[in-house]
């Protein structure tokens, strides 16, 4: 069976935005043969490695199946571990991004109960947990599952291995019987297929089997990367490198437009291709591409598929792929007919897991890099320029010029009256360095990556929210409020300022947008607040609760 595009799968509008946003055009092996069957609520088996996709394979059809005026539980999802469960929780709330109402909740040891029972009590519709959290709620109440539709073992195996065989059959007893069970596991061991037999009612089963994946001729490198500093990163790369042809590829049809302008108001060759386009413009630029006529070809996956040029000299992942296949796809098209390729993949936060995924899948080595420093960039600019001298000193036909040097060291030394005299080197040198002001690219600093700090990039946005001290307000308040209601961890939350009658709080600037639109209709103490950018620019001072 052909991978589906998404635009096939019968999805809804906000879901289909999501995706798109995502990355995401076409479906994975295990989403395309899972995601019908889920949608017409049959009980699946699906047999698939870490990688695959498989979270969105029943995260998609169980965001599209809630009832979102429905203010209960309706979904859970078991998982092996706190990680896994926080992952998970993250891609469900970009693909419910545009779904209103939709609440999604992650749950697991480690994190104080109380916060979570306060945020169970805001009614999420999704629950993702690990086996021991979901049991300690069941205990105390504070989880009620009377309208659970459907349950989801994900890496049913490694549960099992990790000795949570009594938790699940706990949990499964206790849940409503009239339910659609999903289950994931890379392998099936005799305890799975028992679990099968006890809780699936004739479900499918789909097995994706994963391939070998082995890039061994390619040099692979990853850098660690703020969002913000990609561009300057990829501009340097490009520049050190001395690369002629290259592919760079990114995760979304916008996001190919974006860089490509980008990368053209630099002074690079550079032009887009991906789905939007006609066929007849894609089939032009890869021609343009084949004959060497620009020099980076920016591209989604589903749009390289045409692509078949043998110099490649390197491939950029400026987003980093969503499938470990992708990645094998991607890297290569360097590296053909015995040629040497260079594969470099930027990788922001959390991608640095996806990049492990990859790397057990491959059976590669990606090899971490930093970011070229402005005298990596100036050495190579000099290193070009002087072997273009040397080349043009070989071919000769400049006797002419002689004249020219000789004439400004004259005219220099005649109006000199100090005893330091102008020599041809002088002159030499000081032709050199107007050429590299002539035929140099923008070069911009880039910021230290500090991977501790609260946002990537450094950047912050500063919000308003009306409610403060009066209201009861505590910072914890904010905190869970924003962590609960969107994808942003509260640890990335940055300084909040409490005043009587309002709020000041700063989120990472590429979280401001979902936190503004996840907010709208948000209640905190009881008060529907109102949230938006500050435009007051001088920070007052801070509110300190009173000892």
């Amino acid at each position: 069976m052909e991978n589906l595009i998404f635009k096939d799968l019968n999805l809804s509008e906000e879901v289909q935005k999501a995706i798109a946003e995502m990355g995401f055009e076409e479906a994975t092996s295990i989403q395309s043969k899972s995601i019908p069957h889920i949608m017409e609520g049959k009980d699946v088996i699906g047999q698939a490695q870490t990688g695959t996709g498989k979270t969105c394979a029943f995260g998609i059809p169980a965001i599209e199946m809630l009832d979102s005026n429905l203010e209960s539980i309706q979904v859970l999802v078991l998982c092996p571990t706190r990680e896994l469960a926080i992952q998970s929780a993250e891609e469900l709330k970009n693909v419910s991004k545009y779904k209103n109402k939709v609440k999604i909740l992650p749950i697991y040891g480690g994190q104080p109960i109380e916060r979570q029972i306060m945020a169970l009590k805001k009614r999420p519709q999704i629950i993702i947990g690990t086996p021991g959290r979901v049991m300690d709620h069941m205990r105390r109440h504070t989880l009620k599952l009377s309208n659970l539709k459907m349950v989801i073992l994900d890496e049913a195996d490694e549960m099992l291995n990790m000795g949570f065989r009594e938790d699940i059959d706990v949990i499964l007893e206790k849940v409503p019987e009239e339910k659609q069970t999903i289950l994931f596991s890379a392998t099936m061991p005799k305890e799975i297929l028992e679990l099968t037999t006890k809780y699936q009612k004739n479900p499918i089963h789909i097995k994706v089997a994963h391939k070998e994946l082995t890039v061994p001729s390619i040099e692979q490198y990853y850098l660690e990367v703020s969002e913000g500093a990609k561009l300057e990163v990829l501009s340097r790369l490009i520049d050190t490198n001395s690369i002629k042809l290259s592919l760079v590829f990114c995760n979304t049809k916008k996001r190919v437009d974006e860089l490509a302008i980008n990368l053209q108001s630099r002074g690079y060759s550079a032009e887009a291709l991906h789905g939007d386009m006609r066929q007849e413009q894609r089939d032009k630029v890869m021609n343009r591409f084949r004959k060497g006529k620009f020099d980076i070809c920016i591209a989604t996956d589903v749009a390289a598929r045409g692509i078949d040029v043998d110099d490649v000299d390197a491939v950029f992942n400026y987003d980093i792929p969503n499938d470990e296949e992708y990645y094998v796809h991607r890297i290569g098209r360097t590296g053909r007919a015995g040629r040497s390729g260079k594969a470099f993949t930027f990788v922001t936060g959390r991608e640095i897991y996806k990049l492990r995924d990859i790397q057990r899948y491959t059976k590669s080595t990606i090899t971490l890099m930093k970011p070229p420093t402005y005298s990596d960039v100036e050495e190579n600019k000099m290193n070009s320029m002087v072997e273009s001298i040397k080349k043009a000193i070989l071919d000769g036909q400049y006797d002419k010029y002689i004249g020219y040097v000789e004439k400004i060291v004259n005219t220099l030394n005649d109006q000199n009256t100090e005893e330091n005299f102008i020599t041809s080197h002088d002159v030499a040198a000081a032709l050199l360095k107007l050429y590299a002001a002539q035929t140099g690219k923008q070069i911009l600093p880039i910021k230290e990556i500090d991977e501790d700090s609260p946002s990537l990039d450094g950047e912050m946005v500063r919000l308003f929210i009306n409610i403060g001290r009066i209201n009861k307000i505590q910072p914890r308040n904010i905190v869970e409020g924003i962590a609960s209601s969107t994808s942003l961890p509260g640890k990335l939350i940055g300084a909040i300022e409490i005043f009587d009658n309002y709020t000041f709080v700063e989120v990472p600037r590429e979280y401001a947008s979902e936190v503004l639109e996840s907010m709208k209709n948000y209640k905190m103490k009881g008060k529907k607040i109102n949230i938006e950018k500050s435009r007051s620019k001088k920070k007052p001072k801070a509110y300190k609760p009173k000892s």
